[in-house]
């Protein structure tokens, strides 16, 4: 993203969102984008944005998904900024991912990332919410012969199981304002973006089902990167880590479990008010908002959740300044900004965000 201040941090952020949906979550409207308040602010942001999958990509696996998306955006921020150690930042799935990529570089010694920000991300499916419903081993061989046949799930399908996890607010109180009362509910930027949805590759949906769902690989050690286990305790970079109160899809009992499964230098916990999206996108000025944090050093004696939930003082309004000042706490300094792509390695500016994948049906 273009910068908007005259000197940025010299440790640029990545994001990593999910591809259950499009990346533009964090870029709805200049006054709620959380892109446009990091610019603000002075951080250079890249952002992946994923294209949206068909039958041709039904081989693409998760592994495909690391390498190409996380491993090769950093490739390309080496050739912007070279030698800049990244705040790497994952949203939901992308944060799943973002954890493994950083499991693998820890246990390499690549030292390309400074930090890791997870917002509404689980690495340890045990307690994975209302979700696992729908996920034990009789539907997802249902789904995976679903996915066989067609090369993808297709988003209609998803769409109903998230659905139902929010039946009161997505069907029920729909139908009873829409149907009943005969008045439209105005659609807001959530809404429309809620709308946009994407489809999932056999191979990849598969194998983050069953391996990561359904077996807990990550957190218990047997997920495998290039052939051998990869260890999440294995990240010792700073951990901030932000749950949603009501989150349906990553509960924030199961996000706090970064405490006990990252070793790393230090931990920082939000616990904000909202659910999976709304939570997130919460910028300052939002009404109603507010939030608890607290953090955790190297050494500390861990604190269940419901302790920390007791013992942590409220704060009205938006996270997003708390981790801007913790953002900026872990870098090192301010400087010129980077040019926008780099021409000479072949990497030219395209056209403006959100770019042309968000185009793809």
């Amino acid at each position: 993203y273009a910068p908007t201040t005259a000197q940025v941090h010299a440790e640029p952020v990545l994001i990593v969102p999910a591809w259950i949906m499009k990346f533009y979550i964090l870029d709805l409207r200049p006054h709620n984008s959380l892109v446009n308040y990091l610019v603000s602010q002075g951080h250079s942001v890249f952002m992946i944005s994923w294209r949206n999958p068909d039958e041709a990509d039904r081989d693409t696996s998760l592994e495909d998904y690391r390498q190409l998306g996380v491993m090769a955006a950093l490739r390309v921020m080496d050739q912007i900024l070279p030698g800049r150690p990244v705040h790497g930042v994952g949203y939901c799935l992308g944060g799943t991912l973002l954890s493994i990529a950083a499991a693998a570089m820890a246990r390499e010694s690549d030292n390309r990332l400074c930090s890791v920000t997870l917002l509404a991300a689980q690495t340890d499916f045990n307690e994975a919410g209302e979700l696992m419903l729908f996920i034990n081993e009789a539907q997802v061989s249902y789904l995976e012969d679903l996915m066989w046949q067609q090369g993808y799930l297709d988003n209609n399908q998803m769409a109903g199981a998230f659905q139902l996890l929010h039946s009161n607010d997505l069907i029920w109180s729909r139908m009873v304002h829409e149907y009943l009362r005969g008045s439209r509910t105005p659609v807001s930027d959530l809404m429309a973006w809620n709308s946009d949805q994407t489809r999932m590759p056999y191979r990849m949906h598969s194998e983050y089902l069953r391996g990561l769902f359904l077996n807990n690989d990550l957190a218990e050690g047997r997920y495998t990167v290039d052939g051998a286990p990869i260890s999440i305790d294995d990240i010792r970079v700073p951990v901030f880590a932000v749950g949603t109160r009501s989150d349906h899809i990553a509960p924030w009992r199961s996000v706090y479990k970064v405490h006990r499964l990252f070793d790393a230098s230090s931990v920082t916990f939000v616990l904000t008010s909202g659910g999976h999206n709304a939570g997130i996108v919460s910028e300052p000025g939002h009404p109603n908002r507010h939030f608890q944090i607290a953090s955790v050093a190297e050494g500390q004696i861990y604190v269940d959740p419901q302790a920390w939930e007791k013992r942590t003082p409220t704060q009205e309004g938006s996270w997003w300044p708390a981790w801007q000042n913790w953002l900026q706490e872990h870098s090192s300094g301010l400087e010129s900004p980077p040019t926008l792509g780099a021409p000479k390695a072949g990497l030219p500016s395209l056209e403006n965000a959100p770019g042309s994948y968000v185009l793809q049906k």
